[in-house]
């Protein structure tokens, strides 16, 4: 007879059986608490201010304050492990869509769309690194030194949310040569200003244009059955023996697995992928699922799948999901003690972040999208300040039925956006080796955004070569 170890579901055994539940539970309550409070409140609603974060304001407030009372309500590691992985989620989810462009666009503005991500990007890098190297030397003999590395987050937190930031906090947080001690609460702060950078100073940039007559909002909308169509228009019925949602699912399960997989590869190869395997699973998440989808496409072709089995509606629920509790999970998971000796850096990281970021991208909207140059800034300044959705919400704003080819040119210049990116990922670990190494990568960042503000400026710089070339204006047709 064998002897197998018992257990029962009671509260003896509450960190086994109940503590993942309740920590889930907190986070929906309190996503449904800042939904509440964004439709109750008309300056949360009127600024835009995203229930998620809202929520996860209020879960930090209230664990602060049980804290004092001697309980602990949240646990800040599982909260920093949901973050890390709804990242990948709601990446796979997002890539594994099958949209198509409905608009007519040029191939020009789809580089010049992703050169425009890269160039932001790498304004942020060069900009922050080269501020927290400065904070470094000045305070390298005092008491409390800024670690050089910690303006790197920057890119992160502000271009991709909280998921990367949270991941890079850590990584540099464990590597003895930053001097850093964020412990992912530096970068969770970080993303979290940025979420309200993106709505508060989207909201601003609205209201002015509109009151000087620059910024209308263009009649029309899509209907729920056309934005929400598959592309092949033969997808599975509802009432299959599998619901169609767990077909959803599924296919982000087996893209994030594949990805876990090539993580593990990665891991082993060498010391110089390991480190750059792991903090990346939405990279690889993305990969993944570019190859389910043309592994689909494949099938569907030589007729051995019939049906069109991922939904786009479905999976804009996932990546919604996802993206949600990313942002309560990362705000609530910030601990206070963590980032009370980076409260300069934080400010100043944030103040300077905003400016450069608003600048640059209204100064590339005037001069590459004009015709629907709002719509561009406004999606392009809430992506790389907050998140996809909250760029697209800000967008809606004034393109509801998204008459401008804004969405069209952000869905097909993911992968030129992505190779524009890729110097600043595989350089963040070269950087965090030493400040010499940092001093490197920060004139790399450089480089490399001059290389692409020349491009998207080309035009008014030789003016002479594209003295005969049609300037491409949009129009409303």
């Amino acid at each position: 007879m064998n002897n197998v170890s018992s257990w029962d579901f009671t509260l003896a055994n509450y960190d086994a059986v109940w503590a993942f539940l309740v920590q889930l539970g907190l986070l929906l309550l309190f996503l449904m608490l800042g939904n509440i409070l964004r439709r109750t409140v008309p300056l949360f609603r009127k600024c835009l201010i995203p229930s998620a974060l809202l929520g996860g304001t209020v879960l930090l407030g209230v664990n602060i304050i049980t804290k004092q009372l001697g309980f602990v309500l949240v646990d800040n590691r599982l909260m920093q492990v949901i973050t890390y992985h709804c990242l990948a989620i709601g990446f796979a989810a997002m890539t594994l869509k099958t949209e198509k462009s409905t608009h007519k666009t040029s191939r020009a503005q789809i580089v010049e769309f992703g050169a425009l991500q890269g160039g932001s990007y790498m304004l942020q890098a060069f900009v922050g690194l080269g501020i927290t190297l400065i904070l470094f030397l000045v305070t390298q003999h005092g008491e409390t030194v800024i670690s050089y590395i910690c303006g790197l987050i920057l890119p992160l937190a502000f271009g991709q949310g909280p998921g990367n930031a949270l991941s890079w906090d850590i990584n540099f947080t464990n590597t003895p040569a930053t001097q850093f001690a964020g412990n992912g609460s530096f970068g969770l702060s970080l993303a979290s200003i940025g979420f309200v950078v993106a709505s508060v100073f989207g909201v601003l940039y609205i209201n002015i244009h509109k009151k000087r007559g620059e910024l209308y909002v263009r009649e029309g909308c899509l209907s729920d059955e056309a934005a929400n169509q598959d592309s092949d228009g033969e997808e599975i019925p509802d009432n299959e023996s599998v619901d169609k949602f767990t077909i959803q699912a599924g296919f982000v399960a087996l893209a994030y697995a594949l990805s876990f997989g090539f993580m593990c590869l990665l891991g082993v190869i060498s010391d110089f992928t390991n480190s750059i395997a792991w903090g990346f699973n939405f990279l690889w998440a993305s990969l993944a699922a570019m190859l389910i989808k043309v592994a689909v496409k494949l099938l569907r072709k030589r007729n051995l799948m019939h049906r069109g089995y991922i939904n786009n509606y479905q999976m804009d629920r996932i990546s919604g999901f996802a993206f949600d509790l990313m942002i309560v999970a990362g705000v609530a998971a910030i601990e206070i003690n963590d980032i009370k000796n980076y409260i300069l850096p934080i400010v100043i990281l944030s103040l300077v972040g905003t400016v450069i970021t608003y600048v640059y991208i209204r100064l590339v909207a005037k001069e590459c999208f004009k015709g629907f140059e709002h719509e561009f800034f406004l999606m392009s300044f809430g992506t790389m300040t907050g998140t996809a959705s909250n760029g697209v919400i800000l967008m809606k704003e004034v393109d509801p039925g998204l008459r401008t080819p804004t969405s069209s040119l952000y869905i097909l210049s993911n992968f030129p956006a992505m190779v524009m990116i890729a110097p600043l990922l595989f350089l963040l670990s070269f950087a965090a080796k030493s400040p010499t190494n940092a001093v490197i990568a920060c004139v790399i960042f450089f480089v490399l955004w001059s290389a692409y503000t020349v491009y998207l400026f080309r035009r008014k710089i030789f003016k002479k070569r594209y003295a005969n070339s049609p300037v491409e204006v949009w129009t409303e047709e």
